[in-house]
């Protein structure tokens, strides 16, 4: 009679969409909207969001938060990596971004399929920059405008550019996840053997 064993197989779990956020430490930066400024910040950081089609209220929160803990300047003693925006008093410019979810793997044209659809990545933005201006000073939290064709203008200072997700939404990752399953010594192993269980 065939002996039972048990093998860990591994099942690729389907990545999650969150929000990307890109971060540019910059001297100055602003948006034009059909020839008028409409908003521009001095030194601070200009941050390129996108929301992913399982963003919630939540995701959005905590992507917030990380936009004004992250470090991207010295000290006085010239530490690197040691203050963030609000430690300099700086300013924030916000600007709406689907593109960040371009997939470029087959073709030469951009699929953004994988980006929130319009009235969710709107309500969800939205929440994204008042929940930096609260947490903040208002009025060094500026915005652009929404689904317009901007002009995005910027003096970055490094240059520092970080591209940054946010936590996966529903918990999952990219990486394969063991599954219990059971085989008989006569057959196949499904995946790596890990010997009785």
């Amino acid at each position: 009679m065939p002996t039972t064993r048990k093998y860990i197989s591994y099942c690729p779990v389907r990545q999650e969409l969150g929000m990307k956020a890109v971060l540019q430490r910059c001297l100055s930066a602003s948006v034009t909207v059909d020839a008028n400024v409409v908003s521009s910040i001095g030194k601070g950081v200009l941050v390129l969001a996108a929301i992913g089609p399982n963003d919630t209220q939540k995701t959005v929160e905590s992507m917030a938060g990380k936009v004004l803990k992250m470090r991207l300047w010295p000290d006085e003693s010239d530490g690197q990596w040691k203050k963030n925006v609000q430690d300099i008093q700086g300013e924030v410019l916000c600007v709406s971004q689907f593109t960040l979810y371009a997939s470029t793997r087959k073709g030469n044209k951009p699929d953004f399929h994988g980006a929130a659809k319009p009235d969710l990545a709107k309500d969800l933005y939205a929440h994204f920059v008042s929940t930096i201006q609260k947490s903040y000073q208002s009025a060094k939290v500026k915005d652009g405008v929404f689904q317009a064709m901007m002009e995005v203008a910027l003096v970055n200072d490094g240059p520092v550019t970080l591209q940054m997700d946010s936590e996966d939404p529903k918990k999952s990752s990219g990486v394969s996840t063991p599954t219990s399953s059971s085989l008989t010594s006569d057959g196949p192993p499904a995946g790596p053997p890990v010997g009785p269980l």
